[in-house]
């Protein structure tokens, strides 16, 4: 059923439960796993002559939170590849999704939220890739 399976991994220590479910669910689907992060350096400093630096900070810290990600499915036998990508979250998950032609995203959600809007309930990323995504939507609590 599914073939290609997006993971959206933010660095938190909840990634942890997120990559086992996605390694779980691709064991029993023969699935590809697609890992893929989004950061967004601040425009702000653009103007500034640090600006460059600030930029390769930010891709070098991304960059380790997909490596990361690939590490724990090191030896697991699985096809996984990392996807890096710039731009507000939603949008670089859902053109993940749309690029790798994936058959389902997995993906965490926001806790400890206290009104009842699934805004509130999933968090605004999660929220919007839901809302818009082309595949089914996994959210792990």
């Amino acid at each position: 059923m599914f073939k290609r399976i997006i993971v959206a991994v933010d660095g938190s220590t909840g990634n942890e439960r997120i990559l086992l479910f996605a390694e779980h669910l691709a064991r029993v689907e023969s699935a590809a796993l697609v890992v893929v992060h989004a950061y967004m350096p601040p425009t702000d400093y653009e103007w500034t002559d640090g600006w460059e630096a600030l930029q390769a900070q930010y891709s070098a810290v991304a960059t380790e939170v997909v490596d990361d990600a690939l590490a724990v499915f090191h030896g697991a036998q699985l096809e996984v590849v990392g996807d890096l990508r710039q731009g507000p979250a939603a949008e670089a998950l859902l053109s993940a999704a749309q690029a790798h032609s994936a058959d389902l995203i997995v993906m965490g959600s926001r806790t400890g939220a206290r009104s009842g809007s699934a805004e509130a309930l999933l968090g605004s990323v999660s929220s919007s890739v839901l809302r818009y995504a082309a595949c089914p939507v996994l959210i792990v609590p």
